[in-house]
């Protein structure tokens, strides 16, 4: 049960940062900021991709 606990919380916690760099990317104002963000994203979550813009 002490495993499933520590994955729970790594999960919260991997959510909770993800959350915090996707506000970053959208108020990011130019290109060099989006790319440094996107990097950490990537290094956290190598399967997110950016939602397309409408």
């Amino acid at each position: 049960m002490v495993e499933r606990k520590i994955e729970l919380r790594r999960r919260r916690a991997r959510k909770k940062k993800l959350n915090k760099l996707k506000d970053r990317l959208a108020a990011a104002k130019d290109g060099k900021d989006r790319d440094a963000v996107l990097a950490k994203i990537h290094v956290i979550s190598p399967w997110w991709k950016e939602p397309a813009q409408t």
